[in-house]
């Protein structure tokens, strides 16, 4: 059985039609710890996980929850590839459209999510004393100080303060975008459209060429060879870097624009912030050249169980399995609040509140569901999330391959992580 696409809502079935059999035909389950003093809290967190999949904008989603390290919850539903709103195009068509499951082993592109990593990454380099927050950009890039931007700081870029939040100056050639030279030339060309460090607004795509131009400058490496050799490896990812490898392609799950088409107002928004409405971004980020580029900003490709133990490294304070990346002190100033909860432009008006590189949740609501004011992490294009929760004990992440927009069920996510802070309580 196959679920099939309703064109004209962009479902890739109709909602609520998904028997209890099926379901369990197209879950995937990792290796489960179990929750011993709440034993059936992890199967309460999947039913939510389940039903935000009956919504029908997600052809695959995995979860994975560790407690005290142990994982509780790995599971993944739907479908890698076939069973997106253009494969039913072409199932109409007559041709046959074979369908791959999305296991708890499928990479994704988790898009912003990568910023976790890249302010990691740049933390650790301070706490060696190969840079410093406070250097000034220019510094190390020379020509950035053009165009009034000669204040701006490396605090200034992590904290989404940089005055640059959306492109501006000359349109970049994307097929250069691994150029170093190149890139700096066209930060250099950037006008802020604030002065440097005044306000606080998201800068989704200018932020990963500036820290990855930044880290090159001050240390002679890559950002993705300094998170390979001295995180990634050690503990033996196999995922979680910045893209992959030419010949890991084929393994990634692509991304897929589900959901009613976007339009208006939030589509020249997100258009403006982003460089392209979201079919476009869509469909630039299933391409080779960025799944196998170097943006710290958006092409991290991982699954739900990396990107959660990942969660766990920083929710223990920069330790894990005995090898040490950042001390517990680093983290607590990356994680003490640099922006207060409140709406930004740039996020479609979504409040937020702000570390340094990291989002942070909140007591009311926020990227990481209710009651979680300790959690700290980052989210991705769109209802992505990987996060830490210390008072609860807690390292999760939720990934899915469908980017929906707006939809009549799209809280159905944000249920998913109340259940989380629900069923993993705080103490």
């Amino acid at each position: 059985m196959t679920a099939t696409t309703t064109l004209e809502s962009g479902r890739i079935h109709p909602p609520d039609s998904l028997a209890p059999d099926y379901l369990d035909s197209i879950t995937d389950v990792g290796d489960e710890a179990g929750l011993p003093a709440n034993p059936a809290g992890p199967e309460r967190i999947w039913s939510a996980a389940r039903h935000w999949y009956q919504a029908g904008v997600q052809p695959g989603i995995s979860v994975c929850v560790r407690v005290d390290g142990e994982v509780v919850l790995d599971r993944a539903i739907g479908h890698a590839t076939g069973n997106g709103p253009d494969d039913a195009a072409r199932r109409a068509d007559g041709e046959t459209v074979l369908t791959t499951p999305l296991t708890t082993g499928t990479p994704v592109c988790v898009f912003s999510a990568a910023k976790a990593m890249a302010a990691t990454v740049v933390h650790m380099l301070a706490e060696r004393g190969e840079l410093r927050l406070s250097d000034r950009v220019y510094d190390l890039l020379p020509g950035y100080r053009a165009h009034g931007k000669g204040r701006t700081t490396i605090d200034h870029v992590l904290t989404h303060r940089a005055g640059v939040p959306i492109p501006t100056g000359p349109r970049p050639d994307l097929r250069r975008s691994e150029d170093s030279a190149y890139t700096r030339e066209m930060l250099a060309r950037l006008r802020p459209v604030y002065p440097p460090g005044a306000v606080h607004v998201y800068h989704a795509l200018t932020w990963g060429p500036l820290v990855r131009e930044i880290v090159a400058a001050a240390t002679g490496r890559g950002i993705r060879d300094i998170l390979a050799d001295e995180i990634l490896d050690p503990l033996d990812f196999r995922w979680t870097n910045f893209g992959v490898h030419r010949g890991d392609v084929a393994r990634v799950a692509p991304s897929y624009a589900t959901g009613p088409p976007t339009s208006g107002l939030a589509d020249a928004v997100f258009t403006k912030v982003v460089g392209g409405s979201l079919a476009k971004t869509v469909e630039r980020a299933n391409r080779p050249e960025f799944l196998t580029g170097v943006v710290p900003s958006s092409n991290t490709v991982s699954t739900a169980h990396e990107l959660s133990r990942f969660a766990e490294l920083l929710r223990r304070g920069g330790e894990l399995d005995g090898h040490r990346v950042l001390w517990p002190s680093t983290l607590r100033a990356a994680t003490r609040q640099r922006r207060r909860l409140r709406p930004d432009v740039a996020t479609g008006g979504v409040p937020l509140r702000w570390g340094t590189g990291y989002m942070l949740g909140s007591t009311r609501f926020g990227p990481f569901g209710r009651d979680a004011p300790a959690a700290f992490g980052h989210t991705g294009l769109t209802q992505i999330a990987m996060w830490a929760d210390p008072q609860r004990r807690l390292a999760a992440a939720v990934v899915s391959t469908g980017k929906p927009g707006d939809h009549p069920e799209s809280g159905r996510y944000g249920e998913l992580l109340d259940a989380i802070s629900r069923e993993i309580p705080r103490g």
